[in-house]
C-alpha cells in the first residue's frame, strides 16, 4: 500500500538534489520495504523524533545512511513529536528525568537567588543557559533520552512483531485457500 506513493529507483537515481550521496544513496536497502530495514527506520525515527527538536527528518535521513535503514519509514516516523505532542512528550520527559534524577519535579527552593544571579551576571545569555541545564535542563535531557532510547526498541520490536504477524496471517490463508481448492477439486487424498 505503501509502495505506490515511494519513488521509483530510477527517479532516484536522476534526482539532482541527491546527487551529491553518490552511490550510498543507491543502496537497496535504504528503499526497499523489508522487515530489517523497516524495523531500523522506524528505530531511527522514532529516536530522532524525540531527542532532536529541530531537524528531526534530516538527522534521521543521515542515521539511515549510515545504518542502511529504510529512509522514508525513518523520515515519517520522526513525525511521532509534532506541534500536538511536544506539550505532553516534554511534561512526561520532564517528570521521569527528575524522578530518576531524585528530583522534585516543579520545586526550586533558591528561585528567587537564581533571579538576583541572572540580573548581577556579566554574560547573562551564559548565566541562563547554566541555570537551565542545572535547573530544568538535566531532568529535561534526561527525560527525553531515556524516552527516545525506550520508543525505538519499541518501535523496532513492533515493526518487527507486525511484519511476522502479517507473513504469519498470509501464510494461513494461503493454506486454507489451498485446502479449499484441494477439496473442491476432489484432487486432494482420499
Amino acid at each position: 500500500m505503501i509502495k505506490r506513493y515511494l519513488p521509483t529507483h530510477d527517479s532516484i537515481k536522476q534526482s539532482r538534489l541527491l546527487r551529491w550521496l553518490g552511490p550510498r544513496i543507491h543502496d537497496p536497502s535504504l528503499w526497499h520495504m523489508n522487515r530489517r530495514a523497516v524495523a531500523k527506520g522506524v528505530a531511527i525515527g522514532a529516536f530522532f523524533g524525540l531527542m532532536i527538536p529541530v531537524a528531526q527528518i534530516p538527522a534521521a535521513a543521515v542515521a539511515s545512511l549510515f545504518w542502511r535503514a529504510n529512509l522514508w519509514i525513518a523520515a515519517v516516523s520522526t513525525l511521532i513529536s509534532n506541534p500536538f505532542t511536544y506539550g505532553p512528550i516534554y511534561y512526561f520527559a520532564y517528570q521521569l528525568g527528575a524522578a530518576l534524577l531524585g528530583k522534585r519535579a516543579g520545586s526550586n527552593p533558591a528561585l528567587a537567588e537564581v533571579k538576583a544571579e541572572q540580573a548581577m551576571a556579566a554574560l547573562p545569555w551564559f548565566d541562563n543557559l547554566w541555570h537551565w541545564v542545572t535547573g530544568i535542563g538535566q531532568p529535561l535531557v534526561l527525560g527525553m533520552l531515556v524516552l527516545a532510547i525506550s520508543f525505538a526498541v519499541l518501535g523496532f520490536a513492533t515493526a518487527r512483531l507486525f511484519w511476522r504477524l502479517k507473513v504469519i496471517l498470509k501464510r494461513r490463508r494461503q493454506r486454507s485457500a489451498r485446502a479449499l481448492r484441494m477439496g473442491l477439486d476432489g484432487s486432494g487424498p482420499a
